[in-house]
């Protein structure tokens, strides 16, 4: 496997006839068969990496969303590091929602905090439609990749209307979620509009993206595991189905992913995914049976297997494979993001292991 300077993947050392639309990545997507099982991972752009540290220093998480030159450098750095079969576009899910005119930022060490909470139909009010203009930076960051890639895809993402409601509704990250459910509870209309109108936001951001060149895209949703089946279906599903439904024509594949959701995986395909992450918790053969065989799976290494001897990590690769083999299709990818403290050096040895043990004979 050799890697050019642009960040192109080339692992029999010519470049792929059918582009970004026949790699690897995207063929697993689509359920079709592939020359190996792709790899790639969540937060791969940044954390772990000392180049990352070394371009980030001095400069506010926000700010770096929003320069093209940044964006475009952090995407690429694991892709020329790792070999990885895809590259995620370097930003925030809150990005979409500061364009929409909610003051916030994020405060290292804490994460998105938001300095007037939205709590009321006023506060709905306040969170603007976006288009291109509003998030150009991002529309220029992915041509600029696309660009640079060549036939590595790029996918891009965005945070589901329930994550970013919960952000809003709380003011900040939250480990119980009490607010955002004594709203939803207590007032389902105005839920309701909030989600709504989110999911214009998160649509019109994904769109941009699309429109600028991107291969696929995940719709997270990072605290979805804080609710039950029935109030997932009810309060959720449908905003996220918006978003989803919207991509239709866009002829992409739709990737949905949430921690804690083993109990929510069916509900979650349902809203529209060609594919559905699954964190660590739950094992890919019964998450295939719970998603059914109409959509292919990603996941899901435990990040702290990362931290462990290599015999480990091989062998829980393997496991992962194997049962990754009940899907119809399978992206390996950690269960949820890279953890900082990952020696960079043990992610590139899993990608080299995973394109050696589930490489398949040309047709």
């Amino acid at each position: 496997m050799t890697t050019d300077t642009t960040g192109t993947a080339a692992r029999d050392g010519e470049p792929r006839s059918g582009g970004p639309a026949d790699s690897p990545f995207v063929r697993a997507c689509r359920r079709e068969p592939g020359p190996h099982t792709p790899v790639w991972f969540m937060r791969q752009a940044g954390r772990s990496l000392p180049e990352y540290r070394e371009i980030r220093a001095n400069v506010p998480m926000l700010e770096s969303c929003r320069r093209p030159d940044l964006v475009t450098e952090i995407t690429l750095q694991p892709v020329r590091r790792h070999g990885v079969d895809a590259a995620i576009l370097f930003s925030d899910i809150v990005v979409p929602v500061a364009a929409a005119g909610i003051d916030l930022d994020i405060v290292p060490g804490t994460g998105p905090v938001v300095a007037e909470p939205v709590r009321t139909a006023v506060d709905v009010e306040r969170i603007n439609p976006i288009g291109r203009d509003d998030v150009s930076y991002v529309d220029e960051a992915v041509r600029l990749l696309v660009a640079e890639l060549g036939d590595t895809p790029l996918i891009g993402f965005a945070g589901a209307p329930f994550t970013l409601a919960s952000y809003m509704v709380e003011g900040g990250p939250s480990r119980t979620h009490a607010k955002t459910k004594a709203l939803m509870y207590g007032d389902p209309e105005l839920w309701h509009a909030l989600c709504a109108r989110l999911a214009e936001v998160t649509l019109a951001f994904l769109r941009v993206q699309v429109d600028a060149g991107v291969s696929a895209v995940q719709l997270f949703d990072s605290w979805a595991g804080a609710l039950s089946e029935a109030d997932y279906r009810r309060y959720v599903l449908p905003h996220s189905a918006h978003v989803l439904a919207g991509l239709n024509e866009a002829g992409v594949p739709r990737i949905h992913f949430g921690v804690g959701t083993a109990e929510l995986l069916g509900a979650m395909g349902e809203a529209g995914a060609d594919v559905v992450g699954v964190d660590w918790r739950t094992p890919l053969d019964v998450a295939t049976r719970r998603i059914g065989p109409d959509r292919a799976v990603q996941g899901n290494l435990d990040p702290a297997v990362l931290l462990a001897p290599w015999e480990v990590v091989e062998g829980q690769v393997r496991r992962i494979l194997d049962q990754g083999r009940a899907a119809p299709g399978h992206v390996f990818n950690l269960g949820h993001g890279v953890l900082p403290e990952t020696d960079p050096e043990v992610l590139t040895r899993v990608v080299a292991l995973v394109h050696e043990l589930s490489a398949r004979p040309a047709a």
